[in-house]
């Protein structure tokens, strides 16, 4: 209805308003022009907010290896990864966008823009070209008329002389018939004129008729709907323009909905329980000081003060508990000892012995502190000769003996892993040129059996030494499980194994070690405890590699990530084989179906045991 009313409009109300059309329809294509104009900085826009949000993203992500990478084991920073992650998924969304917009929106309407301005350019030529040829025609019928008109005046000029002519009584005969003829002449030329003038008028007036009433409405029409067309596309992108960004609505919403869960994941408790777990020392905390009375005619040449010197030391912690203006860790980097607790498998806490001759007196120096640290650095550093894996500097070896115990293990499987890969690859390379080489012995045709030999020599060889490599890397892959088992055996000693005793005398304090049992050891060293430990690393080198029959059966009850050196990982609902019961530490060692042994906190589990 509405194309229709404007069709009768331009038929009767603006079909003198030619240039009214023209400016209008120009003013359309503009429009566009400035739309699409619109649209290309709105995807410039989304573009540099995706790259801004990606270089954000890529900023705040950590780099492999570094102290934040490390720290992911917990949940409020792996939730932040995930911000991280859906932010750049965020960001490609945003990319999207503007693609589809310059796609969709602004290739297509300036493509579309382009053809309306040939349409355009065309029916504008087509009205120039029917009012050129009307006014032509005007031009032609003005022409007659004109001389219409002039050749009239001289006819009636003629005709008024031969009159004058005639009544002249002077006038000869001769004189008046000439006079006639050529007012006769000038009559007829007139009447010529005249209806040339008519026919002109005639022709004017039927190509403008069809000028106004038939090619000028058409083209209007065309015009008309070029322009509909115009406003209908440039709705359409309008359209686009929401649609666009509403198609990837559903993919923004799940990355908010990933931000949302990522904030639900983080769990506070499971943090605060990761961390004990990691950097839990497993000793005790320190005693209190015993009295010592000075009274009773001890000797106090030796000591600064008569009450609340310290007493003997019970343990590594309990020495640097005293000292609590100046922070000294256990394994820092000036007593050049072991990395973090974190590393080592859980171990049971040793308490302090008493001596068979009562509490000692110790003798200190001047420097009570003085003497604790070196009484650490005596007790830790003898440790460390038990651990292969923590030397400062370790030289990079074939059998991967640099290695702690667990790390070696599994470079040790991944290598026999590959080398059985490489070794199948060759087995069935050489299955391969036997079947070829059968082939040509039975078809000559097909080729010489004898060319294969170079390869299937080859081929043995490379067997025969991946054979080699795969038994030396499982013997390997024995002694580290033997090793292994043995530092597990070791982190369940009892807990007098790996006390110390002080003895003192009126001459200077000495440390004399002590068997597990309690007797005293005859070797007096200045480093007692050294002997111990190496006592300790002969024991653990005699353990047979034997897999202990499970004594029970528990189920997880949590999950527990496993992130310390000798424990393992389990999952809620997990059903494990109990290899050793808790010692009284917390810790339960427990065996997997396909032989992976670690410890777990026994308050993790529910524990059956076999009757």
């Amino acid at each position: 209805m509405a194309v229709y009313m404007w069709r009768i409009l331009g038929r009767h109300n603006i079909w003198d308003q030619y240039d009214i059309i023209d400016k209008h329809t120009q003013s359309g294509l503009e429009l566009v022009e400035k739309y699409v104009k619109f649209v290309k900085e709105r995807t410039e826009i989304e573009q540099n907010y995706a790259k801004q949000l990606r270089n954000l993203t890529k900023k705040y992500n950590p780099k492999r290896g570094c102290k934040e990478e490390q720290e992911c084991r917990f949940s409020n920073h792996q939730s932040f990864l995930d911000i991280l992650n859906e932010m750049n998924d965020y960001a490609g969304q945003r990319e999207l966008i503007a693609e589809n917009m310059m796609m969709n929106i602004c290739i297509e309407i300036t493509k579309y823009l382009q053809e309306l301005k040939m349409e355009r350019k065309t029916h504008l030529s087509e009205a120039k070209k029917a009012q050129q040829s009307l006014e032509s025609t005007y031009k032609q019928l003005d022409s007659s008329k004109k001389r219409f008109e002039r050749e009239w005046r001289e006819a009636d000029k003629a005709a008024q002389y031969a009159e004058k002519t005639d009544q002249d009584i002077n006038a000869t005969k001769a004189d008046v018939e000439k006079a006639k003829q050529q007012a006769n002449m000038r009559t007829r030329i007139a009447e010529e004129c005249k209806n040339d003038y008519a026919a002109q008028l005639q022709k004017y007036n039927k190509e403008q008729s069809q000028f106004y009433f038939s090619d000028m409405p058409l083209i209007f029409n065309k015009l008309q709907d070029m322009d509909e067309r115009r406003v209908r596309k440039l709705a359409q992108g309008y359209v686009l323009f929401s649609d666009t960004e509403r198609h990837v609505m559903p993919i923004i919403g799940k990355c908010l909905e990933g931000v949302t869960k990522a904030g639900t994941n983080v769990n506070e408790r499971n943090d605060s329980i990761a961390l004990i777990e990691q950097y839990k020392s497993g000793f005790e905390r320190p005693g209190d000081l015993d009295f010592e009375d000075y009274s009773q005619g001890i000797n106090r040449a030796s000591s600064d003060s008569s009450l609340g010197t310290l007493g003997t030391p019970k343990g590594p912690l309990e020495l640097l508990g005293k000292n609590r203006s100046k922070p000294f860790w256990l394994f820092s980097k000036k007593s050049k000892l072991s990395p973090s607790p974190s590393s080592l498998t859980p171990l049971s806490t040793p308490p302090a012995p008493s001596p068979a001759n009562g509490t000692p007196s110790p003798k200190f120096g001047r420097d009570p502190l003085s003497y604790c640290l070196k009484e650490i650095n005596k007790t830790v550093k003898p440790r460390i000769s038990s651990f292969r894996t923590l030397g400062r500097m370790p030289t990079v070896t074939e059998d991967f003996g640099h290695l702690p115990p667990e790390q070696r293990r599994k470079r040790l499987q991944q290598k026999l892993d590959d080398i059985g890969k490489e070794l199948q690859k060759e087995v069935d390379q050489s299955e391969a040129l036997e079947k070829m080489k059968d082939v040509y012995e039975k078809n000559a045709q097909m080729g010489d059996p004898a060319s294969l030999s170079p390869q299937i020599n080859q081929t043995a060889q490379n067997m025969e030494r991946l054979r080699g490599e795969l038994n030396k890397y499982e013997s390997w892959l024995t002694e580290a499980g033997k090793r292994g088992d043995s530092m597990l055996r070791r982190d369940t000693l009892p807990e007098d194994a790996l006390s110390y005793r002080s003895h003192s005398n009126n001459n200077g304090s000495t440390h004399e070690p002590y068997s597990p049992d309690g007797t005293h050891s005859e070797e007096g060293t200045p480093d007692p405890s050294q002997a111990i430990y190496a006592e300790f690393d002969d024991d653990f080198e005699e353990e047979e590699e034997e897999l202990v029959a499970p004594i029970g059966q528990c189920t997880a009850m949590y999950n527990f990530p496993g992130a310390s050196e000798g424990t393992i990982t389990m999952q809620e609902g997990e059903v494990l084989s109990v290899v050793e019961e808790d010692k009284g530490d917390g810790w339960t060692r427990v065996r997997r179906a396909n032989g992976n042994e670690g410890y777990i906190p026994t308050s993790y589990v529910s524990i059956s045991l076999s009757q």
